[in-house]
């Protein structure tokens, strides 16, 4: 079985931005968002992927991802997602033996910057940079998923 095993933080500051690549445009949706499992559609100028993840435990999750061909992509995130799609760009970081990274998000989720770094294990040590903030790894309200349904524009205070 494939597994992901990721820690989440908010991002404080811009100091990221002076070590991260030219980032990539990112559009995704779900085509099944329930808290045991998702199914994610993902665009990028050069592709499209098909992402199912299983419930998590802790920071850790069954994942399976599949490349589909763009255009049946674009046309399932047009007609088929619930919610509505995000909009973001990801920046890529190394960072201490670690590949963070960081998505600035746009739209009705505008203001809101995470960084994800994925792990070997699930107690691997990370030497978290300056710009790492609060933790929010098993705070739902920060997955994706959840964000199609409430964008964080829409969050009270």
């Amino acid at each position: 079985m494939a597994t992901e095993i990721e820690r989440k933080f908010l991002v404080s500051g811009e100091s990221w931005r002076q070590h991260a690549d030219a980032g990539t445009a990112i559009r995704q949706g779900y085509l099944c968002a329930e808290k045991d499992r998702t199914v994610r559609l993902r665009l990028t100028a050069t592709g499209a992927t098909l992402t199912i993840k299983g419930a998590g435990a802790g920071i850790a999750r069954s994942e399976y991802e599949y490349a589909i061909p763009r255009k049946d992509g674009q046309e399932m995130l047009d007609t088929l997602c619930v919610g509505a799609p995000i909009a973001k760009t990801r920046y890529r970081v190394e960072y201490s033996g670690h590949v963070w990274e960081i998505d600035l998000f746009e739209g009705a989720n505008a203001g809101l910057v995470l960084a994800e770094v994925e792990l070997d294990s699930a107690d691997e040590a990370v030497d978290l940079p300056g710009w790492a903030g609060r933790e929010v790894s098993e705070d739902e309200r920060y997955y994706n998923a959840y964000l199609t349904r409430h964008p964080f524009g829409s969050w009270s205070a």
